[in-house]
């Protein structure tokens, strides 16, 4: 089997040098190695190529171990000669050592498994590499959830994005506002069936995340997108502002109007707010953090902050400034979408994600650099680049137009550090976000965001001078990718732009 780069591996790594033939493996090869790394890699080999391997105490054709000598956090060696050793920086760089010997894994013309000898040497770019889930517009339950983190995490992902909340539909149960879920998760768009987690659903997902190395970063969107809390809880939330462009894009889709009080299966935004000057508002957004915080291990808590179109500045900036300071007090990190950078007074360290264009226009880049000036930093998911809800083509039957369209190239072919006129330190790294307004099955999630997920993992992962990071380079390696994911059950689109390997 010939490639016409070096190895076929995304995101391609820092160091890599291939090495003449094949190390065959077979079944009963030994494994040595912590669990649960070992028991991982023996399922996945598995599921790959029916071979069974055994763990063994030594003396084994694979071993795995960590040493922080090796590398950065993160980053690991791998060395594939007439026996496999994988060395994690720690226990996340074990894990995205043997993300990579399973590229290696290749079926020969007669039948035959083996690795593809190999000598590298790897590390993460940006420590932030982020994929986001919207289960408000439509639902999806636990299972599906670890799907996705199964086919993100194998790309070297480190972050799940949860979209918990939108006009749609409440996603979490919340043990002090009961309502929530009793009377605003049951929809969704489309009229499609809602749903929600359970808090045991919801800490079985952060557990399954943290078992693959991912953080789960819980987000509650306020001001704005909240009409499903007015469902629940009317007196929290203002009438609908029915604005010219709603209903002419309602109008032209054929949806309803929002109505206070009754859930909202259209797909306009900008319509509602929470009642900013109502202390009983602010009593509802501490108990909600309270308790996602209680559940969340993890730094972060988003607090939304997009497209509150009617709602007065004034008003946004002072919500702003208490939504954020409510999560430092609980002791997270708030993270915002970029225009909660108009208000002046958000919290001190506060990090905003940003979603304008990779040409970032003046308003929306001075929103994004306010989160620098108060301490914090950038999370990158330019709408026109890294939205993996976009169509890939005009004909594409899933997805939105609204920020173009987005080829395979076009989600490969942007930088982090490129869109705003901001020091390289302030780019934590990226996030890939999947809006589901036309994503009403899990066949459709995975057609949307594979392979363009692909694309942004070796944004955020590989050097941005590596020899190989071009997209000539990567719609090659790319290719290579399809027989592993069909042995996942990834229901990939097959875009004609990349040469998809059958072996």
């Amino acid at each position: 089997m010939v490639f016409p780069y070096p190895l076929p591996l995304v995101p391609v790594p820092v160091s890599a040098t291939a090495e003449e033939g094949r190390m065959p493996v077979a079944t009963g090869f030994r494994i040595a190695g912590p669990a649960p790394a070992a028991t991982q890699l023996i399922a996945a080999i598995e599921r790959r190529s029916g071979i069974r391997l055994v763990e063994a105490d030594g003396g084994a054709e694979i071993v795995l171990r960590v040493d922080s000598a090796v590398a950065a956090s993160e980053g690991y060696t791998l060395t594939v000669g007439d026996r496999v050793e994988i060395i994690g920086a720690d226990d996340a760089g074990l894990f995205y050592g043997f993300q990579t010997l399973l590229q290696l894994l290749r079926q020969d013309e007669d039948g035959s498994w083996g690795f593809l000898r190999a000598q590298i040497a790897d590390a993460p770019r940006f420590p932030r590499r982020g994929v986001m889930l919207d289960v408000a517009r439509h639902f999806f339950g636990v299972a599906d959830v670890k799907r996705f983190i199964d086919s993100t995490s194998a790309l070297k992902f480190n972050h799940l994005h949860l979209h918990l909340s939108d006009d749609q539909g409440w996603r979490i149960e919340i043990d002090s506002w009961p309502l929530l879920t009793e009377r605003a998760s049951a929809s969704a768009a489309n009229s499609d069936p809602g749903g929600f987690y359970s808090k045991d659903d919801y800490r079985e997902i952060v557990d399954y995340a943290a078992s693959r190395h991912m953080i789960v970063i819980p987000e509650i969107d306020l001001p704005g997108h909240t009409h499903a809390i007015g469902v629940a809880y009317p007196d929290l939330v203002e009438a609908p502002v029915l604005g010219d462009d709603l209903v002419a894009d309602s109008a032209r889709l054929g949806q309803p109007l929002p109505v206070s009080g009754e859930p909202y299966t259209g797909w306009g935004v900008g319509h509602s707010s929470v009642r900013i000057h109502e202390d009983r508002t602010y009593d509802f957004i501490r108990d909600v953090v309270r308790e996602l915080t209680e559940m969340t291990p993890g730094p972060y808590i988003h607090v939304g902050g997009d497209e509150s179109l009617g709602t007065p500045q004034a008003d946004f900036d002072l919500f702003a400034a208490r939504v954020t300071q409510i999560v430092v007090e609980a002791g997270k990190t708030p993270l915002a979408w970029h225009e909660m950078g108009s208000a002046g007074d958000i919290a001190e360290g506060t990090v905003g994600q940003y979603w304008g264009g990779t040409t970032a226009e003046d308003a929306h880049a001075a929103e994004a650099a306010r989160f620098v000036a108060r301490g914090g930093a950038l999370i990158m998911s330019p709408s026109n680049a890294a939205y993996l809800d976009m169509k890939y083509s005009p004909d594409f039957p899933l997805g939105l137009d609204w920020a173009g369209t987005i080829d395979v190239q076009t989600a490969y072919d942007w930088d982090p550090t490129a869109v705003l006129d901001l020091p390289d330190a302030a780019i934590l790294g990226i996030e890939a976000p999947l809006w589901t307004e036309t994503a009403r099955t899990w066949t459709d999630v995975e057609q949307l965001v594979f392979p363009r997920a692909a694309a942004h993992a070796e944004i955020s992962w590989s050097p941005r001078a590596a020899p190989e990071r071009s997209w000539e380079s990567f719609r090659e390696r790319l290719g290579a990718m399809a027989p592993l994911w069909k042995a996942e059950g990834i229901s990939f689109h097959p875009s004609a732009e990349v040469p998809w390997s059958a072996r």
